[in-house]
């Protein structure tokens, strides 16, 4: 963002006022809390600082990771931090039913990650096979969520379940276990650690409809401040389409940076499987823009969680949400 400085000349015997040399603005600087570490699944967010997207857009963003210790969601609640970065909308739906004014703003991923692995091979190839394991190796929060939607969708049973502690060994050693995982990394851990490739059954392609990777902020904010909350949601869905399309070299490195343990091989993994399975970019995002949501995907979602018994049908889950930042195309006209 720029403002113009315009200088007079006499011409003609009137004043007459010309384009003088730019002058940059002072930028707004914004704080942005992710929901874990460093990885290719933020990668839009680190490729509009690395590329000067937000700075174009007037804004000085400062990208503050999570992590399991990590309390970003808070911050931002109690206005520490300006936005966050939440995972589902079951999050989103609960701060309504606990009356936490928060709201998202924006949903950058069309589709949740979240994935079911299991063995090639021994009789577990399609979804509906996996109803069949004893060994359905999920976390705490997997339970309490996705969980209790394939229950009341397809029948899974709480006795097929056991605890997840985010290491594979188990799913390897048992050929009939089902693991939870990212699409995004967790197939590349399995075939590098067990040398097979495991089925990938993707949650969101089996009706489990949420958004996801959404930009969350105080209700106060968009209430008071609403071009900063504009600004922000245009800015990050454009990072998101370079990202994805363009160079992501400088995003990668702010996100090794951040996250050391990051490796090359992860990240370009990530974002093929991204790109693949139409994580960001597919859907409604396709004729709306990056960052889309609508009306009826949120109900849908919503609905389906009333049925999973996770919330009350009365609870007025339009409060969850604003369309007013979103739907606006931006970012379609870019090249691909």
């Amino acid at each position: 963002m720029t403002r113009f400085l315009r200088a007079s000349i006499l011409t003609g015997g009137l004043w007459v006022a010309v384009p003088g040399p730019a002058m940059a603005a002072p930028l707004d600087e914004v704080t942005f809390g992710t929901n874990w570490i460093a990885q290719a699944e933020h990668g839009g967010y680190y490729q509009a600082v690395a590329d000067g997207t937000f700075e174009k857009y007037g804004l000085k963003v400062t990208i503050v990771p999570g992590g399991p210790r990590a309390a970003n969601r808070m911050l931002m609640t109690v206005g520490k931090l300006d936005f966050y970065m939440g995972g589902s909308l079951i999050q989103a739906f609960s701060a309504v039913e606990k009356d936490i004014p928060t709201v998202v703003v924006a949903a950058h991923f069309q589709k949740d990650p979240q994935v079911l692995l299991s063995h090639p091979g021994q009789g577990l190839d399609r979804f509906e096979d996996l109803k069949t394991s004893s060994d359905l190796l999920l976390s705490k929060d997997g339970v309490a969520t996705f969980f209790q939607w394939m229950k009341a969708e397809y029948g899974f049973r709480d006795e097929q379940v056991k605890p997840f502690g985010f290491n594979p060994a188990p799913f390897i050693a048992n050929a009939k276990a089902v693991q939870q995982g990212y699409v995004t990394a967790e197939p590349l851990t399995i075939a590098k650690a067990a040398g097979f490739t495991p089925n990938v059954f993707l949650l969101a392609d089996f009706g489990f409809s949420t958004y996801s990777t959404t930009v969350e902020t105080r209700r106060e904010v968009v209430e008071t401040n609403p071009d900063l909350v504009q600004r922000f949601v245009d800015a990050s869905s454009i990072g998101w389409h370079h990202y994805l399309y363009g160079d992501n070299a400088a995003a990668n490195a702010l996100i090794k940076r951040d996250n050391p343990e990051m490796t090359d091989e992860l990240l370009a993994y990530s974002v093929a499987r991204m790109k693949e399975y139409g994580i960001v970019d597919s859907g409604d995002a396709s004729r709306l823009g990056i960052g889309a949501m609508t009306d009826a995907r949120m109900k849908d979602f919503f609905d389906k969680m009333v049925k999973a018994g996770l919330f009350k049908a009365d609870l007025d889950s339009r409060k969850a949400y604003t369309l007013q930042f979103v739907n606006k195309g931006v970012g379609r006209d870019l090249p691909k």
